[in-house]
């Protein structure tokens, strides 16, 4: 089996090519999934936006067909796509970088630590590129006459606010995804990393190279939504002040706090980011591990085959120096 899964491989394991697949599938796989959310991602802006108008997730959909027609729903795509696209490229291919270059510099750290820093790195890298994107989605969501897209929303935001206006979500946005990398980084990923390895050494008890490519993609699946389920509740709180900052409806988080209310900052738009978040992270997860697979590379997460032994070479080569030492020590005794 384990041939059958490197067959076709189009480069090795942490070397450029393998970063640049890893790059180009968290694009795709980000890109597309969130564009094929943008009506509920609509929806829950201006949820976020006009909770009074917009209650519940069958009615608020039928209110903005209803008053502003289909292409409601559609407002803002340009922004998921190309957006999240490049969220999605710095977020998987960075953590794959930094995922090896602290593994090597933090030899003796606990597993968690190490994918908490891999995917705070990554995660501050990706939320400077995707912020400027965010702020254009977002006003062309909740505000119909700002623009229709990216092409015509750049220039008049850049116009009327500067360089500040397109990152004046950025810290709240670090807000949302640094807990994010507590959430959506530290706990998509390491919860993802987790669960990967439960499941290979609990439920199936076998290597990952001796599954078949489609028990491997289920376990990205089972992995991605659990990963996607726990992120979603920690981070809607400061996915509610994003909205409300980009939206003018308060000028600091602060102020964004006390106006959304504690109990609002938790349950204002949760169902619908359930919704929304844990299927996406699923399928984002499930096509960026398909698209490895196709290269010839393993699906992510576990400790693979060859890390394995390679640390089991390691242990016995730093034995076999120590028992050498020793029996040297000993005879220089005797």
């Amino acid at each position: 089996m384990r041939g059958a899964v490197e067959e076709g491989r189009v480069c090795e394991e942490f070397s450029a090519g393998y970063y640049a697949i890893c790059t180009a599938g968290g694009m795709l796989s980000a890109g597309t999934i969130h564009l094929a959310t943008t009506p509920f991602d609509v929806l829950k802006v201006n949820m976020q936006v006009n909770p009074l108008k917009y209650r519940a997730i069958s009615s608020g959909l039928s209110t903005l067909w209803r008053e502003e027609g289909p292409s409601a729903l559609w407002r803002g795509w340009s922004g998921k796509l190309f957006g999240y696209g490049v969220q999605g490229g710095c977020r998987f291919g960075l953590y794959e970088y930094f995922k090896k270059f602290y593994s090597d510099v933090l030899v003796d750290q606990n597993k968690s630590v190490l994918f908490f820093v891999s995917s705070a790195s990554a995660q501050i890298f990706a939320d400077v590129a995707l912020c400027p994107f965010e702020a254009v989605k977002v006003r062309v969501q909740a505000q119909p006459t700002f623009a229709k897209g990216l092409l015509d929303g750049f220039p008049k935001l850049y116009k009327a606010e500067g360089l500040s206006g397109l990152y004046r979500g950025l810290f709240p946005l670090w807000g949302r995804n640094l807990p994010c990398s507590f959430s959506i980084s530290m706990i998509m990923f390491s919860t993802f990393e987790h669960t990967v390895d439960w499941i290979y050494s609990k439920v199936i008890q076998r290597q990952k190279e001796d599954c078949s490519r489609a028990q491997q993609l289920g376990v990205t699946c089972l992995a991605g939504y659990a990963a996607g389920a726990v992120s979603t509740f920690v981070s809607n709180p400061a996915d509610n002040v994003v909205s409300a900052l980009y939206n003018k409806r308060a000028d600091t988080v602060c102020q964004a706090v006390r106006s959304i209310g504690p109990v609002n900052l938790f349950i204002r738009s949760l169902p619908i980011r359930f919704m929304l978040v844990g299927p996406v992270i699923t399928f984002q997860w499930l096509f960026y591990d398909t698209i490895k697979v196709l290269n010839g590379l393993p699906t992510s997460g576990g400790l693979s085959r060859h890390a394995a032994e390679a640390s089991q070479a390691v242990l016995s080569d730093e034995g076999g120096r120590d028992f050498d030492r020793v029996s040297h020590s000993n005879t220089k005794l005797r």
